[in-house]
């Protein structure tokens, strides 16, 4: 028992009666609180925090199956524990009660052994509900402040993600990224890797949330240009983007867990518009040229850190000028709408399709602005990154 006893409302028309089991309630160590008849039990419900009532069948103006009702569709904050007194042979009014919500039951004229009990058990079960309520709380105080972290981890993780709106070395690249939670899985770069030569990549983590999220920060971190230089070239000079996959793969694959990635990686030449690129699971993007044909690169490839010796192959195309490619995650394909239907690749493929009709900095815009259509209303499942380079 607390300092402060507990409250329970008798709600008994006679008086007599009504005084008798407030002087064995008050004898138990609780506090009876009186009420005439059911409205002034209801009146007391709606208008304290009292949560045990017990409750006589017959009474005038509102009886203890309809004040139980009426209890049951209230809007409190807390729970009511109705016992009902009834006689001994009341079965029918009893099934009725517990129909109506009633708890417990104590027979008129019962043992006080038997009306100990029965508020005891009221009581365990209200101390039970209190400390849930308890725990409720810290609990999501401890959520609010994670979710807090995420959002600043997001917000700093979105500042790593180049906002890629610009010239480089004669091409036009433009992109675009929505995550699918608080933090992302996916990664990105442009950037000049020799005074002819770009260099490019997107990376598509497995899974999601923080996890994901820390591993795909790495790779931003690692992936510079000059690790293009020193990785993405062979002796010769020759672009080598499967060189550059494969010491990712060394490197990431020697962990324990069983992380890994998808990668899209190439180099492009300024003047020539040769393209050298390796494809490590990562979906494969459409060169789309000025008569709006497109033409899907690579054919898959191993992911990066799944298996250490995995072996990665160099693919060679050229960009025409006025042609572009659009890179685009998995994120888009397997986005489903409220009927559970995939967008799917075609879907994809047509956006792109219109690229000379709409520009490269609108391409990864439309693709957005399509799945969101698409998922009509909820966030994307998987993150989104759409990457469009156009030769000038």
């Amino acid at each position: 028992m607390s300092a402060s006893p507990l409250k329970v409302i008798v709600a008994e028309d006679s008086e007599l009666q009504r005084l008798y089991l407030c002087s064995l309630i008050n004898a138990l160590g609780y506090q009876a609180i009186e009420a005439e008849d059911g409205a002034a039990a209801l009146d007391l419900i709606r208008n304290t925090d009292i949560q045990i009532l017990i409750s006589d069948i017959e009474m005038p103006n509102l009886d203890g199956i309809a004040l139980t009702r009426a209890i049951r569709q209230l809007d409190l904050d807390h729970y009511v524990h109705v016992i009902v007194v009834t006689g001994a042979d009341d079965t029918e009014v009893r099934e009725d009660a517990l129909r109506s919500g009633a708890d417990d039951f104590i027979t008129k004229g019962g043992s006080t052994e038997t009306l100990k009990a029965r508020i005891r058990a009221a009581t365990r079960l209200i101390n039970h509900a209190k400390e849930l309520a308890e725990r409720t709380r810290a609990l999501k105080e401890k959520n609010d402040l994670i979710e807090a972290d995420l959002r600043a981890a997001a917000n700093a993780q979105r500042q790593l993600l180049p906002d890629l709106h610009d010239d480089l070395l004669g091409f036009h690249v433009a992109s675009a990224f929505a995550p699918s939670a608080i933090v992302s899985g996916d990664m990105f770069g442009c950037f000049e890797v020799s005074d002819d030569m770009l260099g490019f990549y997107a990376v598509d983590v497995s899974g999601h949330g923080v996890r994901a999220s820390l591993m795909s920060v790495a790779i931003g971190h690692l992936v510079s240009p000059d690790y293009f230089r020193t990785h993405g070239f062979d002796d010769s000079g020759k672009p080598d983007p499967a060189a550059l996959v494969a010491a990712l793969n060394a490197r990431f694959s020697t962990s324990d867990d069983d992380d890994y990635f998808t990668m899209f990686c190439g180099i492009i030449n300024r003047h020539t518009g040769q393209l050298i690129f390796c494809q490590a699971g990562y979906p494969s993007p459409y060169l789309v040229d000025t008569t709006g044909d497109t033409l899907p690169l690579g054919d898959g490839g191993m992911p990066v850190g799944m298996l250490p010796f995995a072996r990665y192959e160099n693919n060679t195309h050229t960009l025409s000028r006025g042609s572009a490619l659009v890179i685009c995650s998995d994120g888009a394909a397997e986005a489903e709408n409220p009927s559970g239907e995939p967008f799917g690749n075609d879907r994809v493929r047509s956006i792109a399709q219109n690229l000379s009709n709409v520009g490269v900095e609108q391409v990864p815009v439309d693709i957005v602005a399509a799945l969101a259509a698409w998922r009509a209303g909820p966030p994307l499942e998987d993150d989104l990154t759409v990457v469009a380079l156009e030769r000038k």
